[in-house]
């Protein structure tokens, strides 16, 4: 599949500044196909299409948008395995992860579309009388939407939705490492009749295109998924002229096994949370904070259960995890394992590269144990499937170690004691709580984001997607 896929602007599909190859990180050979990559030029013209067709577009019919989206929702359900297919192909998780994401991007604009005909306003009695106050919201223009490559479409999916569903127009730049799945939305969305400037698409480098809309006065709003390092410089460089932002920037994640956890739930939370999706989710649960009193047993039947699981294509029947996204993601992981080792943690599973009949960046689970809070491997984001256990002696020292953290994303506890888990869900300083199930995993109509160092600015998805894609306004009137 040698075509070019272009970017689309303006209504036009254009050819880019230059292009780049899309490589199958599980089969090092396979070419999914060439991408343009825009300049900054090309993402000046898609920032001024979004603001020449806000206006139409922000008074445009509820029902003409809900309608819009209802069908790019049904679209994508309809062809959810052939996404799947091409994301699982181009990102690395297993073809059921990359089929159930497809479906749930659908799913998100079917969501919306519904919340498109449900945004209400207020209406209130004034303290002075005769006068009506009325409170309504209203899309805040162009947004700029960053997205990251562990999530290539749903993510796209609950930026885009509510961006236009609100009556915002959009420019999207996706993570050049997965321009595939944002294509394939991005030609639904256009097949399903758009308007020409609402939504445009333009691949390329973020230091070229992302800087573009971050320092662009024409967008309104910028919202980024990806790394601290990069959410932090775009915060700094958006507050200067004061843009909206929506800033998700990942975690580290605890689950704690309490020792009257039942141990095949705990297991299954840790394989899941820390392992699935080759452990590439901001939510992914890397520090195990593990009781004394089990810590032995769910060390030797996680090590054990680490070792069946199977490493291959991720389009392979029976595949468990799939490989890393890319040489220098395969790099880190490697890197941190060697660090984990030389601050004192022990590997005890996996953490070495495997080869298998195709070549591509296949890495074993691994798994440190006799780690501490203190160490690099517990503080700082790996974003593979690398995981720490940390011993500690009862619950309230899990709890004071789950929140010794800079993030605060997702925190999970397993255990059968009502008094734990009620008590966890106040006291743990995170935006998304689990009890006897793993920090990864969230549904697509309530909110998701963090606390601290994870996320900045209003929450994502469901209703609560509104804060960041409108803006309150207050009118008086003297009838």
């Amino acid at each position: 599949m040698t075509d070019l896929h272009r970017n689309y602007i303006a209504g036009e599909w254009v050819a880019g500044a230059d292009t780049a190859k899309n490589i199958n990180p599980s089969d090092l050979s396979d070419v999914i196909g060439v991408y343009a990559r825009a300049d900054k030029a090309q993402a000046d013209a898609a920032i001024g299409a979004a603001r020449a067709a806000f206006p139409s577009w922000a008074a445009s019919s509820v029902q003409d948008r809900a309608n819009w989206l209802d069908a790019i929702g049904n679209t994508i359900l309809a062809r959810k395995d052939e996404l799947g297919r091409l994301l699982s192909r181009e990102e690395g998780k297993t073809l059921p992860e990359g089929v159930g994401e497809a479906a749930r991007a659908g799913q998100i604009f079917k969501f919306f579309a519904g919340e498109t005909l449900r945004l209400a306003g207020e209406k209130i009695p004034s303290v002075r009388p005769g006068i009506d106050v009325e409170v309504t919201r209203e899309p805040i223009g162009v947004i700029g939407l960053i997205t990251p490559w562990n999530f290539p479409i749903a993510i796209p999916a609950w930026k885009i939705a509510p961006a236009l569903a609100y009556g915002n127009c959009v420019v999207f730049k996706p993570a050049e490492l997965v321009p595939g799945s944002a294509w394939a939305l991005a030609e639904i969305i256009v097949n399903a009749g758009v308007p020409k400037g609402v939504f445009n698409l333009v691949m390329g480098r973020g230091s070229i295109v992302g800087e573009a809309l971050v320092n662009d006065r024409r967008v309104d709003g910028i919202s980024f998924t990806g790394s601290v390092a990069t959410g932090r410089a775009i915060a700094a460089k958006a507050i200067q002229r004061m843009a909206k932002l929506q800033l998700e920037m990942g975690g580290k994640n605890p689950l704690i096994v309490l020792d009257d956890a039942d141990l095949a739930v705990a297991l299954n939370c840790a394989i899941n949370g820390a392992y699935f999706s080759t452990g590439q989710r901001c939510t992914a649960s890397s520090r195990l904070i593990v009781g004394a009193g089990i810590h032995d047993r769910f060390v030797s039947a996680l090590s054990d259960r680490l070792a069946k699981l199977k490493v291959d294509d991720a389009l392979a029947p029976g595949t468990d995890i799939g490989p890393v996204v890319d040489e220098a993601q395969l790099k880190q992981d490697l890197d941190y394992i060697g660090i984990g080792q030389k601050e004192g943690a022990k590997l005890v599973a996996g953490g070495q590269v495997l080869e298998r009949s195709k070549k591509g960046h296949y890495l074993a689970p691994a798994l440190l144990t006799e780690a501490t809070n203190a160490m690099r491997t517990s503080r700082e984001e790996i974003f593979g499937p690398v995981a720490s256990v940390i011993r500690v002696q009862d619950y309230d020292e899990a709890v004071s170690v789950a929140n010794d953290t800079d993030f605060g994303l997702s925190a999970g506890i397993v255990t059968t004691s009502l008094k734990h888990a009620s008590h966890f869900k106040r006291a743990s300083e995170a935006g998304m709580v689990m009890v006897n199930l793993p920090t990864a995993g969230v549904d697509y109509h309530v909110p998701f984001g963090g606390r601290k160092g994870s996320s900045y600015g209003p929450r994502e998805q469901g209703r609560y997607a509104r804060e960041f894609f409108t803006v309150v306004k207050t009118a008086y009137t003297l009838p």
